[in-house]
């Protein structure tokens, strides 16, 4: 390897080096600090302190010599790429994410001038501490689990006047114009809302993106006079277009992290799953709510996976602190069944746009909601 090329290898050394350092400081005062854990706070520190060891008298002295931080064009981040982060388990998770990356880089550049090999014991050893970390951190009641005011966004309800997601989300109500009998969206969110839904959602596959945002409006204006909340299922541009609240994406549309850098901190953001390891991911990734299911048999989507039943709803209600929304087959006589087994809300399609008498539908769900909830 040429002087150039070595140089240049040193220069890579030296900024993950950097990088890992830094991550694992976060990480560690997370530990210190927000967990008052020392023997966690301990052994995050001997990691770090394993990053300050060379692995020959001449290796710092050449780290420092590749040294070029003015010229690093990497070295300013986009503006959107550095928002708040919406709580210490983010916090935790972008830092562990850093190390990871790093130690990677350093394993693969460090082979031809050093044992490398320390490097992936550094990167299988912060795959443990993460889960063990994070762990702990969602163990924290909610109000402990955000940075004060002026530093990392709080609780989805601080995040915006009014709060991100309703204080009540029994019913959610999604469009669905092929269920409608001819109603309108307007006319059938409109109905929804008399009957108490509090969460509504713009879902309609076949129409066009200029139907979406005209539609989208429409449903903008009902939902804010009466103080609905107003989702776009998909369809982040749209979403923006009507000035909706927030987004409600699939486990196949954009990921969670890039939704939120086109959309910013103050919108809602939430997204289907349909297993524990999914749920546990979105809320990591800091969805603000998420659908669990489909619970029960359903026909109201195309290509829809086979039901995962409400010990799903279950078990992801004793390990997920996020709002939970069970959907999939909802209908007035399983309701409370999806209530009892832990979800916050219901999401229906078709057990109130199909119905006759939307309004009356929309009551006769959340009163069972209701009940079922006095009965927990």
């Amino acid at each position: 390897m040429g002087v150039l090329s070595m140089n240049r290898s040193y220069r890579v050394l030296d900024a993950n080096l950097n990088r890992a350092r830094e991550g694992l400081r976060v990480i560690e005062e997370l530990a210190r600090f927000v967990l008052d854990d020392q023997q966690l706070a301990t052994r995050i520190r001997f990691l770090r302190h394993g990053l300050h060891e060379p692995d020959s008298p001449g290796f710092l002295p050449a780290l420092l010599a590749a040294r070029d931080a003015g010229h690093d064009v990497g070295a300013v981040s986009p503006p959107e790429t550095e928002r708040p982060r919406a709580g210490y388990v983010e916090l935790a998770a972008a830092n562990f994410k850093r190390v990871q990356e790093a130690a990677r880089v350093l394993e693969e550049y460090g082979r031809p001038v050093m044992d490398a090999g320390k490097f992936k014991a550094i990167r299988f050893q912060s795959y443990e501490l993460e889960k063990e970390l994070i762990g702990r951190l969602l163990e924290l009641p909610e109000n402990e689990r955000y940075a004060p005011a002026g530093g990392s966004a709080g609780p989805a309800g601080d995040r915006k006047a009014g709060g991100r997601w309703p204080a009540d989300c029994s019913l959610y109500v999604i469009t669905g114009d092929k269920f409608a009998r001819g109603r309108s969206p307007q006319e059938i969110a409109a109905a929804a809302i008399r009957g108490g839904a509090g969460v509504l959602q713009l879902r309609e596959k076949k129409f066009s993106g200029r139907r979406l945002v005209e539609v989208g409006r429409e449903l903008r204006r009902l939902t804010r006079e009466a103080g609905v909340l107003f989702v776009v299922d998909d369809r982040v541009d749209v979403a923006l277009a009507v000035d909706a609240d927030g987004v409600h994406l699939g486990q196949d549309d954009l990921p969670i992290e890039a939704a939120r850098q086109m959309m910013g901190p103050q919108r809602i953001i939430g997204i289907s799953t349909h297993s524990v390891e999914q749920a546990r991911r979105a809320e990591l990734a800091g969805a603000d709510y998420i659908g669990v299911g489909p619970v029960f048999e359903t026909s109201s989507k195309e290509d829809v996976i086979a039901p995962v039943g409400l010990e799903l709803v279950r078990r992801v209600a004793q390990v997920v602190r996020i709002p939970k929304v069970a959907i999939g087959g909802i209908k007035a006589h399983n309701a409370g069944q999806a209530i009892a087994a832990g979800a916050d809300g219901v999401a229906v399609i078709t057990a109130v746009v199909a119905a006759e008498d939307v309004a009356a539908a929309a009551v006769e769900l959340r009163r069972q909601v209701a009940e079922a909830r006095g009965n927990k």
